[in-house]
């Protein structure tokens, strides 16, 4: 199976693929983290009567760039859940392609527009003179809508792929899974 990032010129393409393996070691490392604070949490409260010193605040940073990083994950994978009964109903395979691109085109639309909004919350952030932050260990708030913000891009840049994948195939463009499939027959 041909991924999108396999689609793309090189120079696209590779920085891409780079970006896939960070994000599959952010998932791997914050679902590790959080397994093993919840195991301690519990061992220590209910163990020892013990507590972890403001577990909630930093772990809540790991799970939110965690999340975010399964979330382009997914934009590479066309793997969100889309709720397009259209799929289903239409059979012309024009209409298929032009329905195609029009939910792609506005997945991309969204994506880029969530984009502003995370850079307009962080423009208010960064208008006040302290950035607001956690009680006890005055993580920044800002930190993690910077990487909301970075996640959002990312699955744009995956969605704009799938766009430009889904054009080169409705205009009869040969694909590299294409002569790839051809030279396996």
């Amino acid at each position: 199976m041909s991924k999108v990032t396999d689609e793309l010129p090189k120079a696209i393409g590779a920085p891409m693929k780079w970006m896939l393996a960070i994000m599959k070691l952010i998932v791997t490392v914050s679902g590790f983290v959080m397994a093993m604070t919840f195991g301690l949490v519990v061992v220590i409260r209910y163990g020892f009567g013990g507590d972890l010193f403001a577990y909630e605040e930093w772990l809540l940073a790991i799970s939110i760039v965690g999340f975010f990083a399964g979330a382009v994950l997914a934009s590479e994978r066309k793997l969100h859940i889309n709720a397009d009964i259209l799929g289903i109903v239409i059979q012309n395979s024009r209409a298929i392609w032009w329905r195609g691109f029009v939910v792609l085109l506005i997945e991309v639309l969204v994506t880029l527009f969530i984009v502003y909004a995370c850079y307009v919350s962080l423009l208010d952030d960064f208008s006040f003179p302290r950035l607001r932050a956690t009680p006890v260990l005055r993580i920044p708030f800002v930190s993690w809508r910077i990487a909301i913000m970075v996640a959002f891009g990312f699955m744009a840049i995956f969605s704009a792929a799938h766009l430009y994948v889904h054009i080169r195939k409705g205009l009869g463009l040969p694909l590299k899974s294409d002569s790839a499939e051809g030279v396996a027959r």
